[in-house]
């Protein structure tokens, strides 16, 4: 890899207190992703109830009123999700969105959130792609824990 795609892959990583399933029930179900969104960069969803294979697509509404189709290329249950979103009715721009859980034996969970815009070629999208740094997922990451307490204190 290059100096250059290594730039443009930003990752953040955050041990959190519950099972992988848990976490991967919240990840990949896209109403849920406005929630855990750091980047605020959400409004709504298509209300699709669960992701649960490579080719599925969901649909997500954007703040600034446009609509983006996630087209889902990377799945493994309980562990790993990605998609690449995309305007409505086009092909993907080239970057990606990646959840991968790593289950730890005391029953937490080692959850990596990534940023992949090393494939990225629409010019006009390399300022907000830049913009997207650790920090914003940082915030995603701190944003499911806190959704991952609320859920668990209302099971209680």
């Amino acid at each position: 890899m290059t100096g250059t795609d290594s730039a443009r892959i930003v990752t953040a990583s955050r041990t959190i207190a519950a099972p992988a399933e848990q976490i991967f029930a919240l990840v990949a179900t896209p109403a849920e992703q406005i929630r855990i969104d750091g980047n605020d960069n959400l409004s709504a969803t298509d209300g699709q109830q669960r992701v649960s294979a490579v080719g599925d697509v969901f649909t997500m509404e954007l703040t600034n009123g446009e609509t983006r189709e996630n087209h889902v290329v990377e799945f493994e249950e309980k562990r790993l999700i990605a998609w690449l979103p995309a305007p409505v009715g086009e092909q993907p721009r080239g970057h990606l969105w990646r959840w991968e859980l790593e289950p730890l034996e005391d029953g937490q969970t080692k959850v990596t959130h990534t940023y992949d815009w090393t494939r990225l070629e629409d010019e006009t999208r390399y300022a907000r792609a830049l913009a997207t740094n650790e920090d914003y997922l940082q915030r995603s990451l701190e944003a499911l824990e806190r959704c991952l307490s609320e859920n668990s204190s209302l099971a209680h």
